[in-house]
């Protein structure tokens, strides 16, 4: 039996994920957004794509949510995106009460679904997710980690000359200017990423994989998508498909890494259960200095949020 995979949110996000997942061949996708016609052309569009690409045109766009029920999971790229000069705690108000609203109504619709949080700014919407289901910790889950360590991946091939396919990496923390890519683990080929690139070219990377979002929204004078699309696609393999991969998500954290009650990019086995396994990384004394800079900044931020 094909899952059902329901993506709130059909703007350049949404619909990225929205393929992404129906590419895969496994699920059937509703797209949901509160403009009219919008999700029904993005639907149709993709459907046509199906004979094109080679999957079964089971994509349904609506501007309500009955169409969602009994999804397995449910993906929420559903607020305002950055625009250039913002952060993406900028957004916490108007996005706290966009969340709020879809979670609702998508709970109501799939209560045994696993929520996986796109928007932003991503940790606090994870605590307003987590508020509004009352769901466990295990079926409330952030994509950040992936898209922030996909970025650092990119900056070591081309700095390398190696291929990505072989970069091992791992990016965890808020998913902000305070993130941690974790260059102790971080290998190429098996080769510590230290015996292969330079100190002062591996912290111009770990730099520009920091503000690697907002490098692109001064670009695009938006939110990227391709990269954010593709790795809540990747999320929701692993949930659909019960992969098991170990993969750096965002997190409620209960004391592991030294974080308390706190969404927290961390990595994790994820599975059919959602959150099966947080795995333990052995991290250096800067990194772990780093990992409690960044908890303090997510804090503050999810400190204004009314869903807490």
């Amino acid at each position: 039996m094909r899952k059902k995979v329901t993506v709130v949110g059909a703007g350049n996000v949404g619909a990225t994920c929205a393929q992404e997942i129906a590419r895969r061949d496994y699920a059937d996708v509703v797209l949901v957004d509160i403009v009219p016609n919008f999700p029904q052309g993005k639907a149709l569009d993709m459907n046509q794509a199906a004979a094109v690409l080679g999957y079964e045109p089971n994509i349904v766009g609506t501007n309500g949510y009955e169409e969602t029920k009994g999804s397995d999971v449910v993906v929420i790229t559903a607020g305002r995106p950055r625009s250039p000069g913002m952060s993406r705690d900028d957004l916490v108000q108007t996005n706290e009460a966009i969340v709020a609203s879809v979670t609702k109504e998508v709970v109501k619709r799939s209560p045994k679904a696993i929520i996986v949080v796109v928007s932003n700014p991503l940790d606090a919407m994870c605590h307003v997710a987590k508020a509004v289901s009352k769901f466990p910790k295990e079926r409330v889950i952030g994509m950040a980690g992936i898209l922030d360590t996909a970025r650092f991946s990119a900056f070591i091939a081309w700095e390398t000359g190696m291929s990505i396919k072989d970069v091992t990496a791992m990016v965890l923390g808020g998913h902000g200017d305070q993130m941690v890519p974790v260059v102790s683990a971080t290998t190429v080929g098996g080769v510590p990423l230290e015996q292969l690139v330079a100190r002062g070219r591996i912290a111009k990377m770990v730099e520009r994989t920091r503000k690697g979002g907002g490098e692109i929204v001064n670009l695009l004078k938006t939110s990227a998508w391709y990269a954010p699309g593709a790795a809540a696609a990747q999320m929701v393999d692993a949930i659909c498909l019960d992969e098991k991969r170990v993969l750096p998500c965002t997190v409620l954290l209960e004391g592991e890494y030294g974080v308390n009650g706190l969404y927290f990019g961390a990595p994790v086995k994820l599975g059919a259960a959602g959150v099966e396994e947080i795995v333990k990384l052995k991290l250096t004394a800067g990194e772990k200095a780093q990992l409690r800079n960044s908890a303090a900044a997510v804090r503050d931020v999810v400190g204004v949020l009314t869903h807490k």
